[in-house]
């Protein structure tokens, strides 16, 4: 792994251009978000000087503290992780995406938000029972829900690849499903897929949305 920051983020974006070309994409329409979970606000501001203006977390205490102190900077705040539904208002203060809508009770308190927030639906590709995600089978019922709400915009579905899959399999899946959400949502043309282990594949099988952590940023701090 590359040793500095700007490194990092100049060797993944430039697999991310290798990996578009292979498939015959534009690297313009890929969106790098990357995952800051654990570190400081202080690593944002240097990101945001190298370019980057999506950035994701996953708990919404160290997401809400960082907006605050990188409210002078124009980025884009993405919510990764699992969402409780009694914080889900407070995250959409803040969030402008929200990558991990899996259940009604989310999408409802969602839906009491003023401002419109863009919404990915999450898919459980796993057999495990009480993992982050709605069933496959249930997901065009939720995005139905979703899309009935006049102050959430569906992009499409989001997906981890399971780690005893190989990330083609899990992603073609997702990639089938995808099509089946915009059969009847039109509007839902994005795809939130790839991860640092695997995003060269997930933009072979169309990934709109990469959620990038320790590619980019590194490993997380001691004590962390």
């Amino acid at each position: 792994m590359a040793d500095s920051l700007e490194e990092r983020w100049r060797d993944v974006t430039h697999r991310i251009a290798k990996a578009c070309k292979k498939a015959q994409r534009d690297p313009a329409d890929i969106t790098t978000v990357v995952v800051t979970k654990f570190h400081p606000a202080s690593l944002v501001r240097e990101l945001y000087s190298l370019g980057v203006r999506h950035v994701g977390e996953n708990r919404h205490q160290e997401a809400a503290a960082k907006h605050a102190d990188l409210s002078d900077l124009d980025l884009t705040w993405h919510f990764v992780g699992q969402l409780q539904s009694n914080k889900a208002r407070a995250v959409a203060e803040y969030c402008s995406v929200i990558h991990s809508v899996d259940r009604d009770s989310l999408v409802d308190q969602l839906a009491k938000q003023e401002k419109m927030v863009d919404v990915f639906v999450e898919v459980n590709l796993t057999a495990v029972p009480g993992r982050g995600g709605v069933e496959p089978e249930h997901a065009l019922a939720l995005c139905d829900r979703v899309a009935e709400s006049s102050n959430l915009r569906l992009l499409g579905v989001m997906a981890v690849a399971p780690q005893d899959e190989e990330p083609a399999h899990a992603f073609d899946r997702v990639r089938v499903l995808s099509e089946q959400v915009r059969a009847v949502h039109e509007e839902a043309t994005e795809l939130s897929i790839g991860m640092s282990g695997d995003f060269e594949e997930a933009i072979a099988y169309g990934a709109t949305h990469l959620r990038i952590g320790t590619a980019i940023t590194g490993k997380r701090p001691i004590g962390t």
